[in-house]
């Protein structure tokens, strides 16, 4: 583990107010080295009482105040409020999660605490947000993930839909929260102005978990999810799951070699010699068949045997693991991804490290959560650190005309900090199409490299069509070059981009970029400046970092797929549609480039960012996972029944498949639930006074809630709860995010429109509220090669003949419709 100088945000100062909402922003940002002050009241936070406890130590707070200082400050007391002043006036960021209004009546609000210190981000996550209707809502994990579009893909066909496993709305979010207050902190750096960046968690639900209006994987067929049947998607045979000796596992064929992988390993049998079965769509009227066959030649093999057997013959498979066998398993261990540290005094557990890998060494857990008020006298003698003088502005232009003039708010003008950023995107499919898109959206000139011998699967639809409204989501802002990197010529021509380009961004399998010559070690001696990002299933090292990896076998092989199931079903895994965790990963690798371009900021110099998905996956579920490293098999599928009271569940309501959620955390929402559903008798019965009562008595809870859940509308329900203060979600649609009224008055969706697609297009806006950011450009995704001939003439300073001998000679490419438009 690298020592906090080292680190990218190394000297940045955080005082963080978060309090049982996306806690995990601040530790994020202290794994990349700031020093993150945490602010409790006296006698501690309300989250170190927060469940799972262990010897009386709250995991939770464990997990997302690792790194962090803590302090005591009552903020009632007018002279703690003055002191939190003081330390906010020499601060970077502050980050807070209080209900809308309730800093401000303090006096503490982002206004004043700007108007100490106008450098300052003030980071504000709420469930939903500063303004609209929905504003003064009550929200929960589960509550966002009905909302935000989740709950309604995720299930068996024709049965209840089934709520994901783990806190992965608020994890989602605490990651968008990072990526935004970085980006306002970029700005500052040009400019000299703070900012109050609104981060509403049912709207980064809705973005980052498995976003209605993003680029989509294989799972829908290029379907836009608003497009998808009423009821769960069957997405099933896809990626299908299948019983061994010893457990199941999953495989993800859907290439022409992957099919005959395993065609030989089935002894080629004459049903399905002929070629159309190289097809995934010639396969899936066979379905029922082939993968009678696969089953029977699984069913008495171990999952070892399986996927070793399946990797020499290049079939993508991997073993639905547990948890307690991803704690034990050798690659996250090998790879630094879990570590044995003391998390708190005397308390010792295996936990996920952190998110990603900087110049090669993991950023990431750096020490336990801090006790009650433990640095205070630290942290009150110590001097304000000081503040880095706003830069002289961005050096380039973007290709292809001037930079627009920027949105004004009030008397503010709005930019987008990374104008005048070159990046050069090899990146494909779901996780590298959305990282480069986060990129561009915020003003870099993201160039995508692309060939046809090698095509982003993404461009593939089945329809034919040119682009498909999924590729129009995720590469919105970017230009196109056809570069052929197999070719001597084009990689030259790369490596003359490189030169004079900031990022370069990859997610091929680990060591692909290397075997091209295009390694760190070779573009940083052409340009010690790049930063260069890679995103991978399992991790660019470890015993298993050479596996075929997709989306579908990362949640196996991180524990996800088990824990993702219906447990009213025999084998009720439900995880088949989604694509969790590729626009996660992004945006944990998008966190992790900017922050170390803030670094090269001060050392001139850039380095590397590696991010694995699975370990994305495993450190959102930080909690549970150490909580089973300390009590083993405590890690388990809970299907809709919350662990910690009740009544928490999904429940009936009237219509056709109509659903939601309701979710009481502690008696005052208890006493206010009853009186909604005029249950009155039920507060008279001492064995539901509490927590611990309500949960004995679950099935008579959900009794009484389902009967009048079931006679109501579920945005009815959801309102008159949401009106008493009990959290409540209705299950929503990604159709219905366009009647939202919440997502309306925010401006959440904004109208896109592309060429090549007759109509126009829903797409989502920014990653939260500024005041200084201006929104994103809404430019049309490219056709491959479509910039070609510009980046070749303007970036390359190649003359035209030039250009045109190196078209016909197969090292640059244009579309055959020859269309540039620069």
């Amino acid at each position: 583990m690298p020592a906090a100088g080292d680190l990218p945000l190394a000297g940045l100062r955080v005082i963080d107010l978060a309090d049982g909402k996306a806690e995990m922003c601040g530790r994020f940002l202290a794994d990349l080295g700031a020093d993150v002050i945490r602010v409790e009241p006296p006698g501690g936070a309300p989250t170190r009482r927060r469940e799972p406890l262990h010897d009386g130590v709250s995991l939770y707070f464990a997990t997302h105040n690792a790194g962090k200082r803590g302090i005591t400050l009552d903020l009632h007391d007018p002279a703690d409020r003055d002191r939190l002043l003081g330390l906010a006036a020499g601060a970077d960021f502050l980050i807070e999660t209080e209900r809308p209004g309730t800093l401000d009546a303090l006096g503490l609000g982002a206004d004043a605490l700007l108007a100490r210190n106008p450098a300052l981000v003030v980071i504000s996550i709420t469930d939903f947000g500063q303004s609209g209707p929905y504003r003064d809502w009550a929200g929960t994990d589960w509550t966002h993930l009905a909302l935000g579009g989740v709950l309604s893909r995720s299930g068996i066909p024709g049965r209840a839909p089934v709520v994901p496993p783990g806190p992965l709305a608020y994890e989602s979010a605490a990651v968008q929260a990072a990526w935004a207050g970085l980006l306002a902190y970029t700005n500052r750096l040009e400019t000299g102005r703070g900012d109050h960046v609104d981060c509403s968690v049912y709207e980064m639900t809705a973005q980052v978990l498995d976003p209605g209006f993003g680029i989509g994987g294989s799972a829908t067929g290029g379907v836009p999810a608003t497009e998808l049947p009423r009821g769960r998607p069957d997405a099933g045979s896809l990626y299908p799951i299948f019983p061994c000796a010893d457990g199941y596992v999953r495989i993800c064929v859907l290439a022409k070699r992957q099919w005959r992988g395993m065609f030989g390993w089935l002894g080629e049998p004459e049903e399905f010699a002929d070629p159309k079965y190289d097809t995934l769509a010639g396969r899936y009227g066979a379905t029922e068949r082939l993968h009678a066959l696969i089953g029977e030649l699984f069913k008495d093999r171990t999952r070892d045997e399986l996927v070793a057997q399946g990797q020499e013959r290049g079939v993508p498979i991997a073993s639905l693991l547990a948890p307690g066998e991803v704690l034990a398993g050798p690659h996250f261990r090998a790879r630094g991804g879990l570590v044995d540290a003391e998390v708190a005094p005397g308390l010792t557990g295996r936990l996920p490290s952190g998110y990603v890998e900087l110049d090669g060494v993991r950023a990431g857990f750096r020490g336990r959560a801090p006790e009650v008020g433990e640095h205070d006298d630290e942290v009150f003698a110590e001097p304000p650190p000081a503040t880095p003088a706003p830069a002289e502005g961005a050096t380039r232009r973007p290709l292809g005309g001037p930079t627009p003039s920027p949105a004004s708010a009030g008397d503010v003008p709005r930019r987008r900090p990374l104008d005048g950023l070159r990046v050069l995107d090899l990146g494909v499919i779901v996780v590298g199409a959305e990282l480069g898109r986060l990129l561009a959206d915020q003003g870099a000139e993201v160039i995508k490299i692309e060939s046809r011998a090698y095509p982003d699967g993404s461009r593939q639809s089945l329809t034919g069509e040119a682009i498909s409204a999924g590729f129009a989501w995720g590469h919105r802002n970017k230009l196109s070059a056809g570069i052929n990197l197999r070719s001597p010529e084009g990689l030259e021509l790369f490596k003359r981009l490189a030169a004079t380009s900031d990022v370069i961004l990859s997610n091929f399998k680990p060591g692909t970029l290397e075997s091209l010559g295009l390694g760190y070690d070779v573009i940083s001696e052409l340009n010690p400046r790049i930063v260069m990002a890679d995103s991978s299933a399992l991790g660019p090292t470890g015993p298993w970092s050479r596996r075929m990896g997709y989306g579908p076998l990362v949640r196996a092989s991180a524990g996800l797929t088990g824990l993702w199931r219906d447990t009213g079903v025999e084998a009720g895994f439900c995880d088949a549609i989604t694509i969790y965790p590729d626009h996660l990963a992004a945006r944990v690798g998008a966190v992790a480039v900017l922050a170390a371009l803030i670094r090269r900021r001060r050392t001139g110099r850039g380095g590397t960012v590696s991010v694995s998905q699975a370990e994305v996956i495993l450190t959102q579920l930080s909690t549970s996972l150490l909580r089973e490293s300390l009590e083993p098999g405590s890690f388990t599928a809970h299907g809709n029944s919350g662990e910690w009271d009740a009544p928490q569940g999904l429940y009936p309501c009237a219509g056709d498949d109509e659903w939601c959620v309701v979710s009481v955390e502690g008696d005052e929402q208890w006493r206010s639930l009853c009186g909604v559903i005029g249950r009155a008798d039920l507060l008279a019965d001492e064995r539901l006074a509490t927590a611990a009562g309500r949960r004995a008595q679950r099935g008579l809870l959900d009794a009484a809630v389902t009967a009048w859940t079931s006679a109501t509308p579920p945005r009815e329900a959801m309102e008159r709860l949401q009106a008493a203060g009990v959290p409540a979600g209705a299950m929503q649609r990604v159709i219905e995010y366009l009647d939202d009224p919440q997502l309306a008055a925010r401006g959440f969706l904004r109208e896109m429109r592309h060429p090549r697609i007759g109509h126009a297009m829903r797409t989502e806006n920014g990653p939260a509220t500024f005041g200084g950011v201006a929104d994103p450009e809404l430019r049309p995704a490219p056709l491959a090669g479509e910039h070609t001939r510009t980046v070749a003439a303007k970036l390359l300073g190649l003359a035209e003949p030039e250009i045109r001998a190196l078209i016909e000679a197969g090292v640059l490419e244009e579309p055959a419709e020859g269309v540039d438009h620069g």
